[in-house]
């Protein structure tokens, strides 16, 4: 059951919360040797939480009553730890509350049932943590769960729960449910608070949702929104009502389509799956953005030197501790120099105000949101457009250059387009200009209602 409809009969009185929470805990118990997406479950905090909207005279007008959730553990929950996905934070202190975004959740009657596993401090696409095990894609153990925020997609597609949040600096919610084929939202830099979250890298840091709907997504999105005095990149504005505009479809919308970089790195299936999006959608309009290769090495860049520069005294002195994953990068990241971050930058600024232009012409873009569906774990190679490459890095080809300039994007998942593995999803990015979350969300509405698009839950789990 998704998160809407769960709500619907929480808030009726056909089912308690409660019960949905035990229901959500024993799905929880039964998958996870199968697919490692938790990292900590909070039976006792959930069913006390549970009970309490149970109890609450609110209990009848909260829009997310009894919606059990997760988060990964890169946000503060309290009493626990916020590991970031690494050994080192597991001795700092308990969180003293939670993040801002999950007492958001919350104060609408959503309840909290556990934190999820990810690529260490968010740096990696693929969720195969050496400190806490692998989490395995719901729809082939045998394959990445992408990431980093891997756990997030992996439990909505097992049906663990209906809605988690995860972080996105270079593609980390995009990657996760392109693999996984769930729904997943990137919003405009800026727009939800990150208050009571572990950084990563702080100018291209972003949170948002995973969901197996599109209304699920913005019934969380519009709960969330609101200005945060704590973060200073946080906006002061929100679009009021963005569940109420998916009904008005796509209609009326220019869309286009990215050539270029976004089908010369896209394997066969990943642009059948954005072929298929955009027949119905009905475009044909190709647009292409300028140098979109030097703003992803821009952003490559940027997270270098501001991830190494935050971790710089653990590497000096603890550096055995850290992910072999994500060590060696680390330690060369915090080798580059100040002012290569410095062009990175004014390139990057470059770039998102020639990227603003296309946006003069059409409302909405769509482009692959990875380059392949989910490869086998431990995959060290991808071949793409005539290259060798990395495939840990290269997952994130397609998202980078666009989450550097702090677009919005809805991930849409289709099935069935990759002639070796047909049981794997692949998804495509939904992009709007900077603050329109709303015609993102319209269009991946419409997409589902045609059933282009779709996120059951993984069979077998």
């Amino acid at each position: 059951m998704n998160a809407a409809a769960i709500a619907e009969t929480v808030r009726s009185g056909a089912a308690s919360a409660r019960s949905v929470v035990e229901a959500s805990l024993s799905l929880v118990a039964a998958s996870e040797p199968k697919v490692n997406a938790f990292t900590a479950v909070l039976a006792e905090r959930a069913l006390k939480r549970a009970e309490a909207v149970d109890a609450s005279p609110r209990r009848a007008r909260m829009k997310l009553a009894g919606v059990p959730f997760a988060v990964t553990n890169l946000f503060d929950i309290a009493g626990l730890a916020t590991l970031a996905g690494s050994k080192i934070e597991a001795a700092s202190p308990p969180a003293a509350r939670d993040a801002l975004l999950v007492r958001r959740l919350e104060s609408e009657g959503a309840v909290l049932v556990g934190a999820l596993n990810m690529d260490e401090y968010a740096y990696g696409f693929t969720t195969e943590n050496t400190h806490y095990g692998a989490t395995r894609n719901p729809h082939d153990g045998t394959r990445i769960s992408g990431g980093s925020s891997g756990g997030s997609a992996a439990a909505v597609a097992a049906g663990q729960v209906p809605l988690t949040l995860g972080s996105d600096t270079n593609g980390s919610i995009r990657v996760p449910a392109s693999l996984c084929g769930v729904y997943g939202l990137k919003p405009t830099y800026g727009r939800l608070p990150r208050s009571g979250s572990f950084p990563f890298v702080a100018s291209l840091d972003h949170l948002g949702p995973f969901a197996r709907t599109v209304a699920d997504l913005a019934l969380a999105y519009d709960v969330m929104q609101g200005p945060d005095p704590h973060d200073p990149a946080c906006a002061q504005r929100d679009i009021e009502g963005t569940l109420g505009d998916l009904g008005r479809g796509a209609g009326g919308l220019r869309i286009g389509v990215l050539g270029g970089w976004f089908r010369e790195m896209a394997l066969p299936e990943a642009l059948a799956a954005v072929d298929r999006v955009a027949a119905a959608l009905g475009t044909t309009r190709l647009v292409e953005w300028p140098e979109v290769a030097r703003a992803r090495a821009a952003a490559f860049v940027i997270s270098a030197g501001e991830g190494g520069a935050l971790h710089l005294d653990d590497l000096r002195t603890r550096a055995h501790e850290f992910d072999p994953m994500t060590r060696d990068r680390f330690l060369a990241n915090a080798l580059v120099p100040a002012a290569w971050v410095m062009r990175a930058q004014r390139v990057r600024h470059w770039f998102a105000r020639r990227v603003a232009r296309s946006f003069e012409t059409v409302d909405v873009l769509i482009a692959p949101a990875t380059p392949c569906s989910a490869p086998p774990i431990g995959t060290e190679w991808l071949d793409i457009a005539g290259r060798r490459l990395p495939a840990r890095a290269s997952m994130g080809l397609l998202t980078q250059p666009v989450s550097c300039i702090g677009l919005p994007v809805v991930t849409v998942p289709l099935w069935g387009l990759n002639a070796a593995a047909p049981h794997l999803p692949i998804g495509v990015q939904v992009i709007a200009a900077p603050w329109r979350e709303d015609l993102c969300l319209r269009v991946a509405a419409a997409l589902e209602a045609q059933g282009v698009c779709s996120a059951p839950v993984a069979r077998g789990v």
